[in-house]
């Protein structure tokens, strides 16, 4: 720290570094559970564009193993209906294991629009609820509200 004289009086001058670590950078890492290649593909499109890196899985198994293997996935975006096991029973095995599955912030993504099966997702654990089809400007938005940002976007 550098003293200097202001007014008569010496001041403390400090200097001001972005921090090494936000709260955003452990939320840049999606990984998007559906059972459709092309729908993975296209929303992986849109995030890369938002500046998220993404991972996919094609049901419930495949997105538990994806957890098990990579410690700072930040977001899932979990499709209700994906084989093997579906959006639901990911989440109530998420709850269920929330020590070990604490961090990403789940959003169903689906053609569901059935009331009580989203208040069944939210009381899951789920934190918001896109419906299919959307937009990469609704995506944002979704995200927006969440207070996440990609690394370009922040």
């Amino acid at each position: 720290m550098d003293r200097k004289d202001i007014g008569g009086h010496r001041a403390e001058e400090r200097s001001l570094q972005e921090p090494q670590w936000s709260p955003v950078d452990a939320f840049e890492r999606v990984l998007i559970v559906n059972g459709s290649a092309p729908f993975r593909t296209m929303v992986a499109r849109m995030l890369s564009d938002l500046g998220y890196e993404t991972l996919e899985a094609a049901n419930g198994t495949e997105a538990l193993a994806q957890l098990d293997q990579i410690a700072d996935i930040g977001l899932i975006l979990l499709d209700w209906n994906i084989p093997t096991m579906n959006g639901v029973e990911l989440l109530e095995r998420l709850k269920s294991e929330k020590e070990k599955y604490a961090n990403p912030i789940v959003v169903m993504v689906s053609t569901e629009n059935n009331r009580g099966q989203i208040a069944k997702a939210m009381q899951l654990g789920a934190r918001e609820y896109i419906m299919k089809p959307f937009t990469k400007e609704i995506l944002e938005e979704k995200l927006a509200l969440l207070g996440l940002k990609g690394k370009d976007n922040g």
